[in-house]
């Protein structure tokens, strides 16, 4: 199977944040030219009939391609109701997908969480990158369409990175005049661990460019058309990604495979971007 025939995921179940997952999902799927397959899993419950829970999530998924054939008339999605629960359902349809696409939180979530249990599992387990599309700004704070156009990615200074290069270069080719900008969060700390004693911050500062140019410099040449912004950030990342997150088209973060369950494998700046970010986020494997 190639990446080709891998359609972008959109779980729904009813809620307005997987409406807005699956808005997302819709365009994205577009933009990359690849299918799209709706799901709801339906998780077992023995206290309601199952002929009561396959109808419910039939009539869900009708709605669902109804207002997909509304916003991309070009797309011909197909459909998937699993007896599952969603997290389980979703990280098995991963290992086929280009993309699953999810809520920050669902029906069954507590209001006072920024992150839904399901949307962390399935980021923290999933075989393919997951989106999970938070909530955008209200009326009041909304933003122009033209602020929504840069890609923002997160990078460590390894080969963790390539996955997160990979994945924000590839999206931001698919949106026209989109920037991509790479941040990378140095400390003196750290580079005194891989490279013996600094006290120069304009040195470390100037090493951890230079870091950057290495890691992307295959990159702009595969993607020429690309207009990147290289920013090394002095201390944590978090903050940096968290506010771009609110005018960006897309927050990318990695995951380090393996030992996959509820937060493993994020690091502590993608944990934090993740659960705290204003706009959607991608979590890569890597």
């Amino acid at each position: 199977m190639t990446s080709t025939d891998r359609p972008v995921i959109a779980a729904v179940d009813g809620s307005s944040h997987s409406r807005e997952a699956l808005d997302w999902a819709a365009h994205e799927a577009v933009r990359r030219g690849l299918g799209l397959t709706i799901v709801h899993a339906r998780t077992p419950d023995r206290r309601v009939e199952q002929e009561t829970l396959r109808r419910e999530a039939q009539e869900l998924l009708d709605r669902s391609v109804r207002r997909v054939a509304q916003l991309a008339p070009e797309l011909q999605p197909s459909t998937l109701t699993p007896l599952d629960f969603p997290s389980a359902a979703l990280t098995s349809l991963s290992r086929n997908a280009s993309l699953v696409v999810v809520g920050s939180r669902g029906l069954g979530g507590f209001r006072s969480l920024l992150l839904g249990s399901n949307s962390l599992a399935v980021a923290s387990m999933a075989a393919c990158p997951v989106v999970v599309v938070h909530s955008g700004p209200s009326d009041e704070d909304a933003v122009t369409e033209e602020a929504h156009s840069d890609i923002v990615a997160g990078v460590a200074a390894d080969e963790s990175s390539e996955g997160v290069l990979e994945f924000a270069f590839e999206t931001a080719a698919s949106r026209p005049g989109a920037r991509l900008r790479i941040v990378h969060g140095w400390t003196m700390f750290s580079s005194m661990l891989s490279g013996g004693p600094v006290f120069d911050r304009d040195a470390v500062a100037d090493s951890a460019e230079r870091t950057l140019a290495e890691l992307t410099a295959g990159w702009l040449e595969k993607y020429p058309q690309v207009e990147v912004v290289r920013e090394p950030v002095g201390g944590s990342a978090s903050r940096t990604l968290v506010t771009a997150s609110a005018t960006a088209a897309l927050t990318v973060v990695g995951r380090r495979r393996g030992g996959e369950s509820l937060g493993l494998g994020l690091s502590p700046v993608g944990q934090t971007t993740l659960t705290h970010a204003l706009g959607p986020v991608a979590v890569v494997p890597c």
